[in-house]
């Protein structure tokens, strides 16, 4: 049976950040997944991940940067991101695993940005922001083309920051939640619940891990 969630507080260059262990009985791998610029660890996919995964062998990491964890509303500019991620990469690393990086909307693109240079061994982008809303030609698809290592995105039929029909071709793996939002909501109108949702996204993503070897 798996362990007890814990909570570690990590200092880093840009403030005191914090990691909830959701361990594996048995872990061959760590994915270490952070939140967006407007909500927190409680997101449904990051809870959703944290439940499923670490039956099949992945401690996960749910990461909270510094400005949630000091009460803030608004997330910084991306440079402070990659510096509270940077910071926190050690911690990550010190069970002596393979660490993937991962987060959701701007915890996806800090990810992105840093997994080469932090050896990450690969990358899961959850709702990656493409662009900003009805803004296609603010493009980042450059942050998601160059991880440098394997890379996963899951994305809601319906993100507004970004359709899966919008990405462009690439190395990279995409996963689609039918009817999703930014934030993987299905209107009751797509026949699909959450629970269902949750189910073909924590499925995708345990797919991939498994192809990861």
């Amino acid at each position: 049976m798996s362990r007890q969630p814990r909570t570690q507080n990590v200092t880093t260059d840009a403030g005191e950040a914090r990691i909830t262990w959701v361990p594996a009985a048995a872990p061959h791998r760590v994915l270490a997944v952070s939140h967006g610029a407007g909500g927190g660890i409680e997101a449904r996919d990051l809870r959703a991940l944290a439940a499923a995964l670490p039956g099949h062998g992945v401690t996960v990491a749910l990461v909270e940067q510094p400005w949630r964890v000091a009460g803030k509303k608004v997330a910084p500019a991306p440079k402070t991101l990659d510096t509270g991620w940077r910071g926190l990469w050690p911690a990550l690393a010190a069970p002596g695993l393979p660490v993937i990086a991962g987060g959701r909307s701007a915890g996806a693109r800090v990810a992105c940005r840093t997994a080469a240079e932090l050896g990450a061994a690969a990358v899961l982008a959850l709702s990656f922001p493409l662009h900003p809303p009805g803004r296609p030609e603010k493009s980042r698809a450059d942050e998601l083309l160059g991880t440098g290592v394997p890379t996963l995105v899951v994305q809601g039929g319906n993100d507004p920051f970004g359709k899966p029909g919008e990405f462009p071709p690439g190395s990279y793996t995409l996963a689609e939640v039918p009817h999703g939002d930014h934030g993987f909501a299905v209107p009751k109108r797509s026949g699909l619940t959450e629970e269902q949702a949750m189910g073909i996204l924590t499925e995708a993503v345990t797919g991939w891990l498994t192809s990861l070897g």
